[in-house]
């Protein structure tokens, strides 16, 4: 106490590598057990080059014992990313050669193990992983120039670069223009520049000064971004990898890459895509980055995980027997993650005409995987039941788990069409806004749904749900809006329809209020046919939801509803419990028909007419005088 590190004592007398060395070593410590670390050791070391003694990974090698897949194109993404985390926390040894500490280092950040260490750095992940794929390029930030003719004349440097030495190979990957400016551009966002992960890192090394005094001009994060290719390559792997667990090898997936798969991918992925509004750059700027992922996003790289998990399980340790000394012999190439031969079972059920594989992938962006994968249960598809209330009806009552509502359609033009198209209109108030954006889209489809974290039941005066309820829209562009507790109609199921964010429709129309439906600044509706849509976006907001964070206008789609689908997050047990309350109902249904008559079957009658129970009669009962 009083004697410690004081600010007159000055930084530490040690170099950047010095420094990087000690967390390396401190990593490996507290965040494996002694037989992870054995395992990565010998998973590195069976791949690794050797060149002039040092011992490294080149792009290929990661690809490969990753598996990542070709069709893809991810991989120089993720070697990317890898060499700029290797050099974690100073971003002036960027890009790392990818040695073994440099690699530890990639596995403990891509993992999230850090936590271990790093007590105060697990919320600041995100930003560590912009600047991993960012392009630090003040050319990038120029307003004077097309942002698309910059990223060509970087990818052309980056082809017409020269041919590396095995050494220096891993370097070369990224070319010294991808981190390097003239100038600063603007001196705006100061606040963003300071990397909490890595001051966190430095602090447990007692290490700041050096750190501060290792930032560079050249990685401001305002003068970054993430240009919109890579992060779409990016994008379609995590779509991938979402289900991935630990010990299940990314072939198994990448082995359902067929040419109809790829393009379902790259239209989710281009959904997503357009949530950082790329129509204005060429680029992703850590604000968009900043404001989406935590609201719309917040799983996004959850599959990393896994994924890197993959190091701490090598092939060719036999746990049942005691290693043999020769292990520095050289190990076969084809060396891949050691996983289980347990036979899992498929993803989901089945495919509908809405949620495939892809979209599921899309949901655990903002769902919980685990509440999804091998999970879901199919309640009610309009194609095979009807699009009726009463066929909704009895599909989803007594499901008593969460449930999620999937629903397709295509924009209405703003002429009506036909008599029924008209009716709708109708019963809409006037529409004010203009249609929603299109993205990448010229078809006009669009899909919303909701996730309702309660059991459906009818609505009367109270709507249903709470603040778990979510409202989101997956197509074309991907954005999720949360519930608020401004207002807590979240959800109505009646006569009259299904909606989220409306208040609960009047029984009774009453003098001098419109007839219109009311719609919630931020709503979804279905009308009680199940035939038309409309999804309104008032950005004044104050309603059940909140509004958007990117897109700070209003606007509103009305839509012919083409699929609607309802889901149930839940296993057998759920399953049997709703099978069990349809059963009930039907015995105590049949029970009320068969009400069994006295032997004076016309006098009993007469009491039941009387009572209003049977016959059909089109006036009141009697009265008591």
């Amino acid at each position: 106490m009083g004697q410690g590190h004081s600010g007159e004592s000055g930084p530490r007398n040690v170099t950047t590598e010095r420094l990087s060395h000690e967390l390396a070593l401190r990593f490996a410590k507290r965040c494996f057990t002694p037989l992870e670390v054995t395992h990565f050791k010998d998973v590195f070391r069976s791949l690794a080059d050797d060149q002039d003694g040092i011992h490294y990974w080149k792009e290929e090698t990661l690809c490969r014992f990753l598996v990542i897949p070709d069709a893809l194109g991810p991989g120089p993404v993720i070697f990317q990313m890898a060499t700029y985390l290797g050099a974690f926390p100073f971003p002036s040894l960027a890009p790392s050669i990818l040695t073994i500490e440099a690699m530890l280092k990639v596995v403990v950040v891509m993992t999230e193990r850090y936590g271990r260490v790093l007590k105060r750095g697990k919320a600041d992940r995100n930003k560590l992983l912009f600047r991993s794929l960012a392009v630090f390029d003040r050319r990038m930030s120029s307003p004077e120039k097309p942002q698309q003719e910059m990223l060509d004349n970087i990818e052309k440097e980056k082809a017409g670069a020269h041919e590396p030495s095995p050494a220096a190979e891993t370097r070369t990957h990224l070319p010294a223009s991808l981190f390097s400016v003239d100038e600063p551009a603007n001196d705006n966002d100061e606040d963003e520049d300071d990397d909490e992960l890595a001051l966190a890192a430095l602090e447990s090394l007692d290490a700041i000064e050096v750190f501060k005094h290792d930032q560079r001009p050249d990685t401001k994060i305002h003068h970054a971004q993430i240009p919109v290719d890579n992060f779409r390559r990016l994008l379609m792997l995590l779509l991938v990898i979402a289900p991935l667990n630990s010990q299940e090898s990314l072939s198994t997936h990448a082995e359902r890459l067929k040419e109809a798969r790829l393009d379902g991918l790259r239209r989710v992925a281009d959904c997503i895509l357009w949530s950082f509004t790329p129509e204005q750059t060429a680029g992703i700027f850590y604000h968009s980055f900043n404001t989406i992922i935590p609201a719309s996003l917040p799983f996004l790289f959850d599959g990393l995980n896994p994924l890197f998990e993959h190091f701490l399980f090598s092939k060719n340790i036999d746990l049942s027997r005691r290693k043999q000394p020769s292990s520095s012999v050289a190990l076969p190439s084809s060396i891949t993650p050691q996983v289980s031969d347990t036979v899992l079972e498929p993803l989901m059920p089945q495919e509908g005409e809405i949620l495939d594989l892809n979209v599921l992938s899309q949901l655990s962006f903002f769902i919980k995987g685990d509440t999804l994968f091998r999970r879901l249960r199919p309640l009610y598809f309009g194609g095979d039941a009807g699009f009726s209330m009463g066929s909704l009806e009895q599909k989803v009552l007594n499901w008593r788990a969460p449930s999620i509502l999937l629903v397709s359609g295509t924009r209405l033009s703003s002429e009506p069409r036909g008599g029924r198209e008209k009716s709708f209109h109708d019963t809409l108030p006037t529409k004010r806004f203009p249609d929603g954006a299109s993205g990448n889209s010229s078809s006009g489809r669009v899909v919303f749904g909701a996730y309702l974290n309660v059991p459906w039941k009818h609505t009367y005066k109270e709507a249903i749900g709470d603040r778990e309820t979510l409202l989101f829209q997956l197509e074309p562009i991907h954005e999720v809006f949360r519930a608020s507790t401004i207002s807590r109609d979240y959800a109505t199921f009646a006569k009259s329809g299904v909606s989220f964010g409306c208040p609960p429709a009047r029984s009774k129309p009453i003098s001098g209020l419109s007839s219109h439906v009311a719609l919630g600044p931020v709503s979804l509706m279905l009308d009680d046919s199940l035939e038309y849509g409309v999804f309104n976006h008032d950005v004044t907001g104050g309603g059940s939801f909140h509004t958007s964070p990117s897109r700070k206008y209003s606007w509103q789609d009305r839509f012919e509803i083409q699929s609607l689908e309802v889901w149930g997050c839940g296993g057998d047990e759920e399953a049997e419990k709703q099978r069990a309350a349809w059963a009930f109902e039907e015995r105590e249904a049949a029970n009320r028909k068969n009400l069994r008559l006295g032997k004076d079957v016309e006098a009993d009658r007469a009491l039941l007419e009387m009572a209003g129970l049977v016959g059909n009669h089109g006036g009141s009962g009697g009265s008591m005088g």
